[in-house]
């Protein structure tokens, strides 16, 4: 993945955690400018251990995007997918090693997950086609992760048995990892549900105005024909066919 895409996101989770004060920034900061020149030169400083991205990108119709990724030998990556909006809600992935060989391959699907253990160092390509498609555009989310998750500061090193305090930090990490993701399902499922919602607003508008307009159009013409029914003929009229 690219690097724009790794700093925007811990850009954007460190400006998220600026509105507690977070503790390893401290509170001493003479503007709101200085902290965030203080917190994208950490954010450059760390761009390197970034081994997990979540993105979501427009893909239009007949178009095709590609991700890169360079994943060293024996690292266990996963590549979720899921198309929030759009047509069918399905589309084309591909996934290449450096050689080109194709590891995994989905025609027309809607959501999956896919984890492999790269046999060698190199670039790693996931393409997300949507060439089938003439009209429709689609919204597609992704989470391109890469290794396994960085310990806590502190537990990478830790010997002997960890203290409550520590297996109290370690289990309320694990759980607020989960929590995200339980986060990021349901915003991508009520962000579908509400496409869904607003479709199916727009279908009953447009035949309610269809409906309407054969209404006015039918009460109309029986007007018209009642009213021939008892309209009063002259004589020369009676007999002018003959």
């Amino acid at each position: 993945m690219s690097a724009s895409f790794s700093l925007s996101v811990l850009y954007t989770v460190a400006l998220a955690s600026k509105a507690g004060r977070v503790w390893c920034f401290g509170e001493d900061f003479a503007s709101t400018m200085t902290w965030h020149l203080k917190a994208l030169g950490l954010l450059l400083a760390v761009l390197g251990q970034t081994i997990a991205v979540e993105l979501t990108f427009e893909l239009p119709d007949n178009a095709k995007e590609c991700f890169h990724e360079v994943i060293q030998k024996d690292t266990t990556s996963t590549l979720e997918f899921q198309v929030v909006t759009g047509g069918q809600y399905d589309v084309d992935v591909t996934l290449t090693d450096p050689k080109k060989n194709v590891l995994y391959k989905q025609i027309k699907k809607q959501y999956d997950s896919h984890t492999w253990k790269a046999e060698m160092t190199g670039e790693y390509i996931a393409c997300f086609s949507n060439e089938f498609s003439t009209f429709s555009h689609k919204l597609v989310y992704i989470d391109f992760q890469v290794g396994d998750e960085e310990p806590l500061p502190g537990m990478d090193t830790h010997i002997g048995a960890m203290t409550q305090m520590e297996s109290s930090a370690q289990e309320v990490h694990e759980n607020l990892n989960a929590v995200i993701d339980y986060q990021t399902h349901h915003r991508l499922r009520e962000t579908q549900g509400r496409k869904r919602a607003e479709d199916l607003n727009e279908r009953v508008m447009i035949w309610s105005i269809f409906v309407t307009v054969a209404i006015f159009a039918v009460g109309f013409g029986q007007v018209v024909v009642l009213k021939s029914f008892f309209a009063e003929k002259r004589p020369s009229q009676m007999y002018a066919g003959y």
